[in-house]
């Protein structure tokens, strides 16, 4: 799955064009490396984006096309 729709179906971004721009300007990070929005996501891949002055770190569990609000939460865990 794309970086960008993962963001946006995980939750963790609220909307794929803003997870969009934050790749696009460098402010999201794979396993250290920084990413772009066509980068393919698996599990045990470890995502930091970082949101002005603070950032957020959280490992991949699974990958899913879809899922409810109530179980975004489970897609990843925070480091």
């Amino acid at each position: 799955m794309r970086l960008d729709k993962y963001l946006k179906v995980s939750r963790i971004i609220k909307r794929r064009t803003v997870a969009n721009e934050a790749c696009d300007s460098g402010r999201v990070f794979v396993n250290g490396k920084q990413a772009r929005a066509s980068l393919n996501v698996k599990e045990g891949d470890v995502i930091e984006v970082q949101f002005g002055n603070r950032s957020v770190k959280a490992e991949v569990l699974k990958v899913q096309e879809s899922t409810k609000k109530e179980d975004a939460g489970e897609m990843f865990r925070y480091l």
